[in-house]
């Protein structure tokens, strides 16, 4: 088992990232190398960015990665709203959209602070 496949943020970020898809599958047509194309790489960056940098040896290139997924949240997130003014996505899928990204860059704070503290101790 690889090191990324017991953290619980990269699982979750998987699994939102299957939300993104199915949610994005109903956008208009023309947009599908527009924000379509856009929300889905933005999203799975995320849970890549989590195992690239679990995969790495020092916690100090861990940490770096972590930050760019947590980058890469606030790009999807700016994507969501988007999407969500041009009425992609209605207000309730939105929301809860939110919630889970919400949830998981809380996640990804608490991750790259744990891992900061033992690049300190270092």
């Amino acid at each position: 088992m690889r090191p990324h496949e017991n953290l619980i943020v990269w699982k979750r970020a998987v699994d939102f990232v299957i939300d993104i898809y199915r949610t994005t599958g109903s956008f208009p047509n023309d947009e599908r190398y527009g924000l379509t194309s856009q929300i889905r790489k933005a999203a799975v960056s995320i849970p890549a960015n989590i195992a690239e940098g679990a995969g790495r040896k020092h916690d100090k290139e861990f940490a770096r990665f972590l930050s760019i997924a947590q980058g890469s949240s606030s790009e999807l997130e700016t994507e969501l709203l988007i999407a969500k003014k041009l009425r992609y996505l209605t207000e309730d899928v939105y929301s809860n959209l939110r919630k889970e990204l919400d949830s998981i860059g809380q996640m990804l704070i608490g991750l790259e602070r744990t891992i900061e503290k033992r690049v300190l101790k270092d």
